[in-house]
């Protein structure tokens, strides 16, 4: 097991050093999923939301939130992000409660000395939070599930993919 990075030798909370590492490519990639009703899946697949189009305010917001994630996570670097992408996909078989919903994949990388997990999954969550907003008049039941990281490359660990290291 890795040692926790952020705490110092006396237990308090810190931002890891990161100057003695070598600049190298780095990318995460993580996703999430908003569940509602099939009748708010349909009127967002037909542009019919009063705030407007869903998915493109969506993936907007979802950019600004890799770009910021050092202002909401106390001990974040500030990254210069080289690409943030983000992609939409719906699911449309019911699940057990009978909701069916859309998924996100963001996608973040950097030329740097510490990795964009924490943008990627930032990313991910206000996607998420922007389409849960946009609807909420209609669906207040939707619910945001299995956010994750889906994979990292980069840095000294090399890359890491759900499903191979747990």
């Amino acid at each position: 097991m890795n040692e926790l990075t952020h705490f110092s030798d006396s237990g308090r909370a810190r931002m890891v050093d990161v100057s003695a590492k070598s600049d190298t490519q780095r990318v995460a990639i993580a996703s999430g999923v908003l569940r509602m009703q099939p009748a708010t899946l349909e009127q967002i697949r037909n542009g019919r939301m009063k705030k407007g189009d869903v998915l493109t305010v969506a993936d907007v917001a979802a950019v600004m939130a890799a770009k910021r994630t050092p202002d909401i996570i106390p001990m974040c670097h500030s990254i210069l992000l080289t690409g943030v992408g983000v992609e939409f996909s719906e699911i449309t078989e019911p699940d057990v409660k009978g909701c069916v919903g859309i998924k996100v994949f963001t996608t973040v990388s950097c030329s740097g000395q510490t990795g964009v997990e924490m943008e990627a999954l930032c990313a991910a969550n206000v996607a998420l939070l922007t389409i849960y907003d946009m609807c909420k008049a209609i669906d207040r039941g939707m619910r945001i599930e299995s956010v994750q990281l889906e994979e990292k490359r980069g840095g000294k660990s090399g890359v890491w993919q759900r499903g191979k290291h747990q």
